[in-house]
């Protein structure tokens, strides 16, 4: 009997010395393996468009497989988001969210998800400014000179954004709230639409992202006045800020991030942030987003989460003192 114990121990030791070692959970072992999309709640062309397709041909480079961008535009961006909170949540369905998603929290009255919980963060990508920027015959000279001019004309003075919920819309409310200025706010469909009115003087002002104006500025038919961050861009390093032009606390900095279908596996989410990690501290690909205006940053997942969460806090507040109907 006890020859049979040893015996038996004996063959149990072998076994264990040569099965194979436990393997990663299927559905994060050899990720990826196959293509990934990542779905952006925008038309191509935009900033966050390019972004995307900027880090998903690197991301493709890198992992070894195809990341592609398939956009889903629509209001607060909810086709997107109900396309990737249903997909599994494996890594090979990611989302791009952005300051939009934080401002549509507060401007729709039942959004169909919540993006702290529905989602699991990955990295941000990039973060950029607005420019407030005029006609190259406009009076105006510095936003300075547009403060002055509003305080005198209470209303009188029109600023352009593309249409009212928009982060350009939002901005120009603060801008109102926290210079102590009254000036009329003209929403627009879209960027093409504000410049032509710029252009033929029907506005004082407009406030739209670096890349949609840099022609028009370096043609000279527009003026940049004031950048809308807390320091100055990269991009235009030359250009003071909105902050440094005489209104206390102004800071509006837009960004696109990478997210996941919350229960993403931590395995995934990890592969995913250090490829971007190195990605976006590429020279290459810094300079191609710096082109457009944005200035390329990888974060921690928890970094990023702390931001949506800061700026739903913050623009809910913009909404709500500029009396914005909830859509």
């Amino acid at each position: 009997m006890m020859f049979f114990y040893r015996a038996a121990a004996r063959l149990i030791l072998a076994l264990a010395l040569f099965a194979p070692a436990a393997s990663p959970p299927a559905n994060a072992a050899g990720y990826p393996d196959r293509s990934v999309r990542i779905v952006v709640p925008f038309g191509p062309g935009g900033i966050a468009d390019t972004t995307a397709r900027i880090v998903a041909e690197k991301l493709g480079d890198k992992l070894g497989q195809r990341f592609y961008v398939e956009n889903q535009p629509g209001a607060g961006g909810i086709a997107a988001a109900r396309t990737v909170i249903s997909s599994p949540p494996d890594g090979y369905t990611l989302a791009l969210l952005s300051n939009g998603t934080a401002i549509s929290v507060s401007l729709f009255k039942k959004l169909p998800f919540d993006p702290l919980k529905d989602f699991a963060p990955v990295s941000s990508l990039g973060f950029f400014d607005f420019i407030f920027a005029t006609g190259s015959g406009s009076e105006f000279k510095t936003l300075g000179d547009f403060i002055v001019a509003a305080k005198a004309k209470p209303g009188a003075l029109n600023v352009g954004t593309i249409n009212i919920g928009s982060t350009q819309n939002l901005s120009a409310e603060l801008f109102k709230t926290l210079a102590g200025i009254d000036f009329t706010i003209i929403p627009f469909r879209g960027t093409p639409e504000v410049m032509v009115s710029q252009l033929q003087g029907d506005i004082a002002l407009m406030i739209d992202g670096y890349s949609s104006i840099k022609g028009n500025l370096a043609d000279g038919k527009l003026r940049a006045l004031a950048s809308s961050g807390l320091v100055r861009s990269e991009s235009t390093p030359e250009l003071a800020t909105v902050r440094e032009s005489g209104v206390t606390g102004y800071d509006v900095v837009s960004w696109n991030a990478l997210f996941a279908p919350a229960g993403t596996p931590p395995e995934i989410v990890n592969a995913l942030n250090a490829a971007l990690q190195a990605i976006l501290a590429d020279a290459e690909v810094k300079k191609r987003l710096l082109e457009l205006g944005i200035e390329a940053k990888a974060s921690t997942p928890q970094e990023i989460s702390a931001r949506l969460q800061s700026d739903i806090d913050k623009w809910q507040k913009v909404i709500e003192k500029a009396g914005i109907q909830k859509q």
